[in-house]
């Protein structure tokens, strides 16, 4: 909030609601403006800029339904920013697009501001973001980064004994903690090089402002791309949403709560493939500021099938590919400001999860660093919406992107 989600979109009427309030007391839909600087709102474009160029290269890989959390992402790797030096730490600013001139205690103040108001700017949205450091017992950390990961990111830190079963059960029940259960382990084992796990989890919960009847939800077609059509669970109903048409693409946005939080579905005019290599960062600010062009959400007949998968990818390659090099690399990552031992980033892998159904939606992520000694070598890792398309889950008064997938069949989970 796979590449965003999937949304079956056909166009009957458009007609503008009187108002965001209904008859039957339904409660003003609103969204809150959130106080933020003019650098908060530079670092928050350069940051969706890294999601979506971290998505397409992720989406090249394979044809597959898939989801990651650019906000779960760029603040893992944030709190691997405030520990690096020399070349690592400018290889990884220059990936998360922060701004030059912008020291690191400026942008830990620009992530904090924007978390802290993201976290209740909608009382009728769940969101919640944790952030924790697990280190191996006996290995030292430095005291700065320690407490600025407390100061700054709330993180919980705990050193663990590596060799022991327990250590494994316990970071795998921090991120099913966070996640509502939803994304119950994220490691299947514990290296012995390994020295720290720097960790991010982000949920979310949120119930459509407009929700659909679950009595007009039947099995229809869907057309996957190469293969031969499947039912699937379609919702449908007649929503408050947004609707622009682009060059090759049509999208749909509909919105959450008290509207700040929304879906936008972006159903190709031809293949997936080359859609998702056509999105750039400008063509997703073009896209949202064309939605934000529009006042209200007006009525739309939405026919969208219901999903719900989990997703798992290492993102090295994408990382390197995106000018994170040094950090990857034994004996070059300087890593200074966590310890003085030689270490190096052994790894940077995403797992999410993504429901949608009539009420709402469910997502979450937690993103894992791991951190290892370089005195061993790293281990080795392995609308009618009716065909695939590309979803996100923005915050549409900043356009902070949440999430950002692609559903190619709704019935893969």
């Amino acid at each position: 909030m796979k590449k965003p989600v999937l949304i079956i979109l056909t166009l009957v009427t458009f007609v503008v609601l009187p108002s965001c309030s209904k008859v039957n007391e339904e409660p003003d839909l609103t969204p809150k403006s959130l106080e933020l600087t003019a650098k908060s709102l530079e670092v928050i474009n350069y940051s969706n800029d890294f999601g979506i160029e971290l998505f397409t290269k992720v989406a090249a890989v394979k044809n597959e339904n898939l989801m990651l959390s650019p906000l779960s992402a760029s603040t893992a790797l944030t709190m691997l920013l405030n520990g690096c030096d020399g070349d690592t730490y400018d290889q990884l600013k220059g990936t998360l697009n922060y701004p030059e001139s912008m020291t690191i205690s400026e942008i830990n103040e620009v992530y904090k501001s924007l978390v802290d108001q993201l976290l209740v700017v909608d009382p009728k949205v769940k969101l919640a973001l944790a952030n924790a450091i697990f280190y191996r017992q006996g290995f030292s950390v430095k005291a700065p980064y320690l407490n600025t990961m407390t100061t700054d990111f709330d993180a919980e830190i705990a050193g663990l004994d590596f060799s022991l079963p327990s250590a494994l059960t316990t970071i795998n029940k921090w991120a099913s903690d966070n996640t509502n259960g939803k994304i119950p382990k994220v490691l299947d084992e514990i290296s012995g090089d390994a020295v720290m796990f720097l960790m991010n989890a982000l949920y979310f919960k949120g119930d459509w402002s407009y929700q659909f009847d679950k009595a007009l939800t039947a099995d229809r077609q869907f057309y996957p791309e190469g293969s031969d059509p499947v039912n699937v669970s379609t919702m449908k109903g007649e929503v408050g949403s947004k609707v622009i048409f682009g060059s090759n693409y049509r999208a749909i946005e509909m919105p959450y709560g008290c509207t700040n939080f929304t879906m936008v579905v972006m159903v190709p005019v031809e293949t997936l493939p080359g859609f998702v290599a056509s999105l750039t960062p400008e063509t997703w600010s073009t896209l949202t500021a064309d939605l934000d062009g529009q006042e209200e959400f007006g009525e739309v007949n939405v026919l969208m099938p219901k999903y719900k998968f989990s997703y798992e990818k290492r993102l090295n390659d994408q990382l390197q590919s995106m000018g994170m090099i040094d950090a990857f690399i034994p004996g070059t990552a300087d890593l200074s400001g966590i310890s003085d031992a030689s270490i190096f980033v052994s790894f940077v892998k995403q797992n999410t999860f993504v429901e949608v159904d009539e009420v709402g939606t469910e997502a979450a992520a937690v993103t894992t660093i791991g951190i290892e000694l370089t005195s061993f070598p790293p281990q080795p890792y392995e609308f009618v919406i009716d065909k695939p398309f590309v979803f996100a889950i923005r915050e549409r008064t900043t356009n902070t992107l949440l999430f950002i997938g692609q559903v190619t069949n709704p019935l893969d989970q």
